[in-house]
């Protein structure tokens, strides 16, 4: 993990505009939102599976920069006074707070753009078919369909009792989506047979639900300063989630029951699959 998470930071440094190029705010504040900061799960996920697919670690790079660069994008646009309102990071200031709103909103807009960039601008596939496949993947992934859809869900689910389906529903879109992407995309810049491709689908589908599951014990479990971000902020926020309509002991044992029918779908990977089955349970068992 720390050998791919020093891996994606070069990557992404490398994608950044460079300190200093006009507009300098802009700029700045990208890097701020994009460097030093996260676990990088979603990276790791697609290294992970770029090498069960046996895929070079420089096609790689580029799908794992664009995803972390879209997820980046969507933590600094639900930090905004208009959707959470959240002031703290990864540890630090938000972008609005640390620049301000109309800068953050810009940053969001940039990283976006750019992740696309990254997808385009080198080959990811032999095949040139499956490379706008994946751009199409991705596309997807982060709009109405997947994670903006999934968003809009959330926001209008504030102060209702949801069901465990319709909490499922909203973060296979908000959340799953871009995980899904994640693994899908890294594996697609390898090759794999039918059935490993099936089997790697359904894990990437499960394990991305299992992650909402801990995501939302550990808001309620968590102190902020293990977080990065405000604890408490669902409850606060009158927010559905698993710890609401579950509680906690139950939400926890449903992720790991979504984790082993994750590890199911690498069956078909015998010993390839071992790095994405170890981070399916670093997910499931992490308490940061």
């Amino acid at each position: 993990m720390r050998d791919r998470q020093a891996r994606i930071e070069a990557v992404l440094e490398a994608a950044m505009p460079p300190p200093g190029l006009a507009p300098e705010r802009l700029h700045e504040a990208m890097r701020y939102a994009v460097l030093g900061g996260g676990k990088r799960v979603r990276p790791l996920l697609a290294y992970a599976a770029g090498e069960a697919a046996g895929a070079s670690d420089e096609r790689v790079d580029r799908v794992a920069a664009a995803v972390e660069l879209v997820h980046v994008y969507s933590l600094v646009h639900d930090d905004l006074p208009c959707m959470d309102n959240d002031v703290l990071r990864r540890g630090k200031p938000t972008v609005h707070v640390q620049y301000d709103e109309e800068t953050a909103l810009l940053v969001g807009d940039a990283l976006q753009s750019l992740a696309f960039e990254c997808l385009t601008a080198r080959d990811l596939a032999d095949d040139p078919a499956v490379q706008v496949r994946m751009t199409g993947k991705l596309a997807q992934a982060a709009g109405s369909r997947g994670m903006a859809g999934g968003q809009a869900v959330d926001l209008a689910s504030q102060g209702r009792t949801l069901t465990v389906a319709e909490l499922e529903f909203m973060h296979i879109h908000k959340t799953g989506a871009l995980i899904s992407a994640a693994i899908t995309l890294g594996a697609a810049c390898g090759r794999l047979a039918d059935a490993e491709t099936r089997g790697v689908a359904h894990f990437a589908h499960f394990i991305g639900l299992a992650f909402q599951v801990v995501d939302d014990v550990l808001d309620a479990t968590a102190s902020t300063e293990i977080l990065g971000k405000t604890a408490g902020k669902d409850a606060a926020g009158q927010k559905p989630t698993y710890v609401s309509v579950l509680g906690i002991e139950r939400s926890r044992a449903y992720s790991r029951e979504l984790l082993a029918d994750a590890l199911s779908g690498l069956e078909p990977l015998g010993a390839r699959g071992g790095r994405l089955a170890d981070l399916g349970r670093f997910i499931v068992d992490r308490n940061f």
